[in-house]
């Protein structure tokens, strides 16, 4: 339990920072942010609690996979708050636009073969 305690508290300390530097800079705190330290965590994380290779390659190529169905949530975003548009609702429309393109991520690569 103590395990599970020092990584969620390790995790959440990120996502302070990015936040916090964000107010002072938002381009630093995107910087930050796009950096792959969650997947990082996870896959040292995913080795101290297995040490199975096949999984942690396994995580890494899926999370190759997931990644590109969310980068246009990012462009979507902006233009809807810079056109007008109420933060939940473009958070929430750009939420919705990324489920959609993860389903049809996964139902394509599985067309190709690749099971996430």
């Amino acid at each position: 339990m103590l395990y599970l305690a020092i990584k969620a508290i390790i995790s959440g300390i990120i996502i302070a920072i990015v936040s916090e530097v964000a107010k002072r800079s938002p381009g630093l705190g995107a910087l930050i942010a796009s950096l792959p330290l969650v997947s990082i965590l996870a896959i040292i994380w995913l080795w101290r609690d297995t040490t199975d290779t096949a999984r942690i390659a396994s995580q890494a190529e899926a999370t190759f996979w997931l990644v590109l169905p969310t980068l246009p949530m990012f462009i979507l975003l902006p233009w809807l708050l810079r056109n007008g548009t109420g933060f939940w609702l473009s958070l929430g429309v750009s939420c919705l636009l990324t489920v959609g393109l993860y389903l049809l991520t996964i139902w394509l690569l599985s067309r190709f073969g690749i099971h996430i």
